[in-house]
Order: structure tokens, then sequence, then C-alpha cells
């Protein structure tokens, strides 16, 4: 079992350094910061939907670069550190969800990027859901890869617990990510913004997405329990639910094939309108 776990943990670290090499750095001006963003080296020469990667608390975009490397030979990627988070600036002011979620549509429009389907993990599903309802201009489509916050988890100590629980099963690679932007971003920026994301009424939300979306949930998820998973897919007026069999919570960093498996089918009917179609 540890050998075999170790050639997985091995061939995620390859992953995640052979997909730097398909991605360049660009910072943007936005207002009164500057955004970090990790955005496709090379466009597709045909015409596809723009992917824009959304992370989720505490962390920077440095944790989605495995599945960004799986869609960007086929699709323009594009992966910001919202502000606050990563290489982006630190605001002053701790950014609520729906801040967030202005911000990044915000510098969609800045650096010209958009409309297009949105891709978030955990909180990242949250900021999307504002995001969706807040600027449906921009919002062709979105996938949730494990959403977060379960009503039924309401304290913040529930979700910590999940999050510990979770951390085990993600393997070193991840967590040794993690605990560096953790660090970076700070913990009295991390705590303000966990605790938004606790009293963002997700479930409230859902229903306003008109967009459509795919819902994603790791099999061995902690913090994320099918029951939530399946309310999520219910509460979204268009809304497909998959799971992946296996892994945890972070499967845009553990399971990037998996989930790239399941985003081509749902991009190629962005492509065709056939999603558009079926929402409507």
């Amino acid at each position: 079992m540890g050998a075999k776990w170790a050639h997985r943990q091995h061939r995620v670290a390859g992953r995640y350094r052979t997909s730097v090499k398909l991605l360049r750095r660009t910072f943007v001006t936005v207002g009164p910061w500057r955004v970090h963003a990790r955005v496709s080296a090379k466009r597709p020469k045909h015409e596809a939907p723009k992917v824009i990667l959304v992370h989720g608390l505490g962390v920077s975009g440095r944790y989605l670069i495995p599945t960004a490397q799986e869609l960007a030979p086929d699709y323009p990627v594009y992966i910001p550190d919202l502000p606050g988070f990563g290489r982006s600036s630190r605001p002053r002011e701790v950014l609520d969800i729906a801040g967030l979620a202005d911000a990044l549509a915000a510098w969609m429009r800045v650096a010209k990027v958009g409309p297009g389907v949105l891709v978030g993990n955990s909180m990242g599903c949250q900021i999307i859901t504002e995001f969706a309802i807040r600027h449906p201009q921009l919002a062709l489509a979105a996938c949730f890869l494990g959403p977060t916050m379960d009503p039924q988890r309401p304290t913040a100590l529930g979700q910590i617990l999940g999050l510990v629980r979770d951390h085990v099963k993600e393997g070193v690679a991840l967590n040794l990510l993690a605990a560096y932007d953790y660090l970076s971003a700070g913990p009295a920026r991390t705590w303000k913004t966990f605790r938004y994301a606790l009293a963002h009424r997700m479930e409230q939300r859902l229903p306003l997405v008109k967009a459509p979306v795919l819902v994603v949930r790791g099999e061995r998820d902690s913090i994320v329990t099918q029951r939530w998973a399946e309310q999520v897919a219910q509460l979204l007026p268009c809304a497909t639910l998959s799971v992946v069999p296996e892994y945890a919570h972070a499967i845009n960093f553990n399971a990037a094939p998996q989930v790239a498996w399941l985003l081509r089918p749902f991009l190629e009917q962005c492509r065709n309108g056939l999603v558009a179609d079926d929402a409507a």
C-alpha cells in the first residue's frame, strides 16, 4: 500500500512539473490590485471555450495546475490568484465571497478573458456561484469540484474536522503546497475568509444560478458528503453530478486526468452551444 501511494504521489508531482511548461505568468492591474495569473502559453488552433479555474480557501491557483495541464492542449486556460492570495496583491480589507466574485469579474474584464467556463474547487465553487449570479454575461457554464459549504455542518469545528480528515487522504505533495499557500496568505486572512465562506448561504444561492453546471465529487471526500453533492445538483436549475472513485476533496490536483475526462464532453457541449440550448 505504501509503495502504491508513493508511486501515485510521484506521478502527481511529475504532472505538476510538466504542466508548468504549458503555462506562463501574467500580472494585470485591476483597480488597486495587481493580480497574478497563470495562462496558456499557446492558444489552441481551433476555437474553444475559455476555461477559468478558481482556487479555494487560503490557497493560490497552483494546486489547479494539474487540471490546467490536462486541458491546455485543447482549451485556453486561465488560473488567477484572487486578491489576497498567491502572488496577487493583499487588500487591507479581507474580501468576502461576493467581493472575491466581483474581483474575479473585474480581472476577467481587464485581462479580456471571457465569457468562459468557470471551474472551481471547494470555496471556489461558492465564488463561482456568486459570480454566475452577479455577472451572468461572463459565465457560459461552470464545473463545481467538491462544492462547499454543507449547511448540515454549520459550525467552524465541523468543517475543520472534515478538512483535517481529508488532508490525511490527499498525500504529501498537496499538503506541502497548501501549507505554503496558507502561510503566504497569513492565518488572519485565511481565518476571516473561512468565516465568510461559512456564513455564505450556498443552498439559498444555488437556485439563482442560470448557467449549466457539472458537479463533481471525489468518492473519499471528507469535506463534501455525497448527500450534499446531490443536494447541490438538485438545487441548481441545470446540473448533472458525477463521482470520481477512490479520490478525496482535491480531485483537481490528485485526479486531474479523471476530472479532465469528465470535463471534455461538457466543454464540447459549450463549444457547440448544446449546453446553453438545454439550459434555455
